[in-house]
């Protein structure tokens, strides 16, 4: 199968690396991809969100397949211009991807088909959005409406950590766009966790759980980053939990979206709170935990309309079976869930980052270390690029390095030691990836 993945992430590496690992011979093409990916596809010198470029490359090339990885190109219509033109695309239609692209959007969305999430309010004007705060308590999330890198939620411990989140969205204009409108929202109570869902429009069949690492210091201290690091399976998910999910989650949301017209079709991503005590009250709060309210152990914390990262690089090294073939059906309409089977292995993604991350940082370090091996790791490459046969970093989060394992143990056992071979100026990580897991027992 002859086979474009859009994107240059570490999302997009474990992508084209599940892809490779397929039985049958693919071809892969990574637009824009990086110095890993560069190992198993071909480069197409063209940048994800260039909607021109890509269909224009499509029809010349004429792929079986594309599967789309970043959610700009998503919510700016790449799909949309590549089903005009006849191709069958993994990832959503700018209708469906407005999910992740508007969090007010996706609010709307939960109330119509009753999936169950937390209180909140739109707001754009700060005063009247600070009037408001004390409706909700402490600690309070305010998040930008548009995106914003993974960067746009604020959990504010104090009065004045809101106040000041909201001005800096609203008046500071610290998001640009992203930041016009903002959400208030009650902070939820549990633990949380991510749940891949493979959308053809009608069905779901649910990748294995995870939990990523949002906070960029050990202990989720510091601010919110894209994620530091992810395992696979996440505990809190237990077994007789997933048909729930599909039921109660993923299938509204499907059917909602098609109410309006929308076929969706690629990764519905939610991202969960599990809360094992529902009928308790939120600490610190004024105000009654919605879970309390609802009674609800599930509720949703977000959506997002593509593969997570770093979740991705800790959920795809345990599938089995044909992936090009599980992504090919979703986009044609006719999964059946039978493509891909799930190892009983766990895994772990430990993200290496440049100092500075998730502010400013530099770049073009040297990397070393990357010839060396540790049986059952990948390394996939974030932010890198290739100059004159050395391997230079280009981002914040530079490598996410996965380990695999009979116990969860083991695979971030693996991941940690892989960690120890690659360095570079300034690189660091966290170092108590799944802890919540080992701390459970």
């Amino acid at each position: 199968m002859k086979i474009l993945v859009v994107g240059g992430g570490g999302r997009e590496h474990a992508i084209v690396w599940r892809l490779s690992q397929d039985q049958e011979n693919h071809e892969i093409y990574s637009a824009p991809g990086n110095a890993g990916m560069a190992e198993l596809s071909k480069i197409v010198n063209l940048k994800a969100d260039d909607i021109e470029g890509i269909t224009a490359w499509a029809l010349a090339e004429k792929p079986d397949l594309v599967v789309v990885g970043p959610e700009a190109p998503l919510v700016k219509g790449l799909s949309d211009e590549l089903q005009k033109n006849g191709f069958d695309v993994f990832g959503p239609v700018a209708d469906g991807a407005r999910i992740e692209g508007s969090k007010s959007f996706a609010k709307e969305i939960m109330k119509a088909a009753g999936v169950p999430t937390g209180k909140a309010e739109v707001f754009d004007d700060p005063e009247k959005a600070k009037a408001q705060l004390p409706e909700y308590g402490l600690p309070v999330v305010i998040k930008a409406d548009g995106l914003a890198a993974g960067k746009g939620v604020i959990v504010a411990e104090t009065l004045e950590e809101a106040t000041n989140a909201i001005d800096d969205m609203l008046s500071g204009n610290k998001f640009g766009s992203a930041g016009a409108t903002v959400l208030i929202e009650e902070f939820l109570h549990g633990e949380e966790c991510s749940i891949l869902a493979v959308v053809d429009g009608e069905r779901a069949f649910l990748l294995p759980s995870s939990q990523d690492h949002k906070r960029v210091f050990d202990g989720d201290k510091g601010p919110n980053t894209g994620g530091m690091g992810a395992y696979s399976p996440a505990p809190i998910v237990t077994d007789d939990m997933l048909p729930e999910i599909k039921q109660k989650v993923i299938l509204p949301v499907v059917r909602e979206l098609s109410a309006r017209g929308i076929v969706y079709r690629g990764i519905l991503y939610a991202g969960l709170m599990i809360n094992e005590n529902p009928d308790g009250l939120s600490p610190n709060s004024k105000v009654k935990n919605h879970l309390a309210a609802s009674g609800d152990k599930i509720n949703v914390v977000e959506f997002n309309a593509r593969f997570g990262d770093p979740e991705t690089e800790a959920v795809l090294p345990r599938l089995k079976g044909s992936f090009a073939k599980l992504l090919l059906n979703a986009a044609r309409g006719c999964l059946n869930g039978d493509e891909i089977e799930v190892s009983t292995d766990s895994a772990a993604t430990v993200i290496i980052a440049s100092a500075g991350y998730p502010g400013d940082y530099q770049k073009g370090k040297k990397v070393r270390g990357l010839e060396q091996k540790v049986d059952n790791t990948v390394v996939f490459h974030c932010g890198t690029k290739e100059v004159d046969g050395d391997i230079l970093t280009s981002g914040g989060r530079v490598f996410s390095v996965t380990g695999c394992g009979s116990t969860l143990r083991e695979a971030v056992d693996r991941a940690y030691e892989r960690v120890g071979q690659v360095s570079f100026e300034g690189a660091f990580s966290r170092t108590d990836i799944a802890r919540r897991a080992f701390e459970r027992g």
